[in-house]
This record gives structure tokens, sequence and C-alpha cells, in this order.
């Protein structure tokens, strides 16, 4: 190259260059948008479509609301065992634990000091009875005599007034020999009821008495069960029977299920006893009281359960699934799914809950459907897939 001159090329040399590939653009442009289609065509995303939801009829049935209460269970008769004697205890006849009859001697007390006493109200009566002999036979001797003017009448009515001394004191040696004999009987100390025993309180050789409790026996079948229902729960059953007889037919009719600590349903049904006489008024609730039969004694005192029973029935009730509804700041909606599957987000008024089932008082109608799963899906308005809801779900 010849000396001082330029590597530089023209101004014309580059716009020759830039108007070839502009050019070769051009001429490639619908080979690139058709390849382009093509690939959108073949490894595109598709049109994904409404979502998939699941969805379910609203139900119309007539429906029992079932309350449910914390229950205690408690003896149908508890009998504290008391010596009505005083005494040194020399004896325990019952396994503690164990079922006991009425009348089985439960105790015994050392009875020698009542034997003794009882031995000296017998000889008591025996002398009483003595000296009421004499004085009878005074009476049939002087009785004529007086009467013949043979001796004083003075004499005679002293003879009476001692016969009737001495037939006080045969009575009340009598009553002294019959008490001798109670307090000689109360030194085995028997059971009142039939039940269970409980542990014993006192020891072998313990001095007891009157207000000593030994043991206690707790008669188990049948066996009560004690719940406390509010005071508005209360009133709205003597408002729905206002009458006496309505609410004895009602009680009657009533039959309770219990529910045990280990969530089994106890076997037997159970009925109600009683209400309490006052509401209590630092917890606004009044306790009732249920009978259960308990065959084999399986049930015991201060086991602790659930109480249920059906307290009305909702006629025409609408149903839908517990888990169709949501909760935003304490009001409930749910989404509803028109003919041409469109959502429409409805508020609702709430009733009771029937196990997995929520009544629904107000804001939907008989057959509408309702989504169950997929709510987070839709909006007001979107188009949704529905498919039919399996309840089976609920209780798998």
């Amino acid at each position: 190259m010849a000396k001082g001159s330029s590597t530089e090329f023209p101004a014309t040399s580059w716009k020759i260059v830039i108007g070839m590939a502009l050019a070769a653009l051009l001429s490639l442009a619908p080979f690139l948008s058709l390849t382009g289609c093509t690939n959108a065509a073949k490894g595109g995303p598709p049109n994904p479509g409404p979502p998939i939801v699941q969805v379910t009829e609203v139900e119309k049935k007539d429906v029992p609301i079932v309350s449910e209460w914390i229950a205690t269970l408690d003896g149908y008769v508890n009998a504290q065992i008391q010596p009505h004697v005083t005494g040194y205890l020399i004896k325990q006849n019952y396994k503690e634990g164990s079922l006991v009859k009425k009348g089985d001697v439960l105790f015994e007390i050392d009875p020698r000091t009542f034997v003794a006493a009882l031995d000296q109200a017998k000889a008591q009566l025996e002398q009483a009875k003595a000296q009421l002999g004499k004085a009878e036979l005074d009476v049939r001797r002087d009785t004529p005599l007086a009467e013949a003017k043979a001796i004083a009448q003075s004499q005679l009515d002293n003879d009476i007034q001692a016969q009737m001394g001495a037939k006080a004191l045969v009575a009340a040696g009598q009553a002294n020999v019959e008490q001798a004999q109670l307090n000689l009987d109360f030194t085995k100390v028997t059971s009142l009821v039939t039940g269970i025993a409980g542990v014993a309180q006192v020891q072998i050789g313990n001095l007891v008495g009157p207000n000593s409790v030994l043991t206690s026996v707790s008669q188990v079948d049948p066996i009560k069960t004690y719940f406390t229902v509010s005071e508005q729960e209360y009133l709205d059953f003597n408002r729905r029977f206002p009458t006496e007889s309505s609410r004895e037919a009602e009680v009657r009719r009533a039959q309770l299920e219990l529910i045990l600590a280990d969530g089994t349903k106890y076997a037997q049904k159970g009925t109600i006893s009683f209400a309490d006489r006052e509401v209590n008024p630092s917890t606004g609730a009044i306790r009732i009281a249920g009978v259960f039969a308990n065959p084999g004694n399986i049930l015991r005192p201060g086991e602790y359960g659930r109480v249920r029973t059906s307290t009305i029935t909702r006629k025409d009730a609408l149903l839908v699934p517990q888990r169709a509804v949501s909760e935003l700041q304490g009001s409930y909606q749910v989404a509803v799914v028109s003919s041409d599957n469109k959502v429409s987000i409805r508020p609702v008024k709430v009733g009771e809950r029937v196990g997995p089932m929520w009544i629904i008082d107000e804001g939907l109608k008989p057959d509408e459907r309702v989504i169950v799963e997929g709510v987070q899906k839709v909006k007001e308005g979107s188009p949704v897939n529905p498919q039919t809801w399996d309840a089976s779900k609920e209780h798998s």
C-alpha cells in the first residue's frame, strides 16, 4: 500500500453494506415469521380454558339438630358407710372395689362391751318383772280386804301405785334390752345399698364412732350423668313446650347418647331424670341429670364423657358441605355456579352445623350448585368447568 494511504472505508461503501444487509433481512422475514409460527404451534403453551372445580347441589331435607354437652358420671346412690356405735374395728369383710349387696357386713366392731351391756339390761328387766309380779299379788290380795273394810283404802292405793311403777320399770327394761341388742347388732356395719364399695378409710384397730366414715358404696346400675345446659337453651325448651304435660312428654321421648372418653359411643341409651332447682348465677347454666343402664358395672363415678340428644328438627333445611362455606371477618359466603357455568360469590346466613354439613338459613335455593373444592381459583363472573363432587371424600 502506498505511503500515506488511508484504511477507512469511504461513506458510500458503508451505505452500500448496510443496504445489502437490510435487503437480506427483508428477504428472510417471511421465512422467519413462518418458522416462528410453526414453533409456537408445536411447542407453545395451549389455552388453559376455564378452571376445573368440584360442585354439589344444595340439599333440602328435614334435619334433627343434635346438641352436645360435657358430662360427669356419678353413682345413682352414693352411701357413706358410718358406724352407729363407738368401738375398736376388728374386721373388714369386703374387698375394696368389689360389688356388695344390701345388708352385707362390711366391717365388724369389737362386740364385747355391747354383749355385757345387753346382759346387764336383761338382768335389770328381770328385776323389774319380779317387782311387777309382787305388786300384782299385793293388789289382788288387798282388793277384797279393802272392800270388806278389813284394811285401809290407802293401803290398796299404795299397792296400785306400786303396780303401776313396776309396769313402768318393766317397759323401761324392755326398751333398754332392745337398745342394747340394737347396739350389739350395730357392731356389724352393713351396706345400705347394692353397689361398688370403695377404699376403706380406716384400718383394723382404729377407734371409730358415729362421725367416722368407713367407706362409700355407690349404686352404679343404673348410673347418673350430670351435664349443664345454658339458660338460653333451657328457656328455648320451655318456650317450645309451654305446658307441664308437653314438657314431660318431650322429656320421656328424648333419648340421650353417651360418648365415652375414648370417643366411642356407649351402647345403652339414656333418659333425662330431672333438672336442678336453680340456675347457677356464676355460670348462667342449669344442671340436668340423665340416667343410663350400666350392666356389668362398666361405667364408674367420676368418669367424663359427652352427652348428646336431638333437641329440635329443622323442617326443609338447606344443607351444603362445611368446606363450601368461606368466612371473612365474621361474614360467610359461598361460590354459586350458574346454569351457564359462571361464578357468583354470594353472602349467606349460616345456621347449625350438622356433621360435615352446614345449614344455610338465607342466601341459597334448593338444587343450586355451590363450589366445594377449587373456590380459590375463581372470582365473581368467571367461567368454570364444574365437576360433580364426590361426597364420600368427606368421610374418608
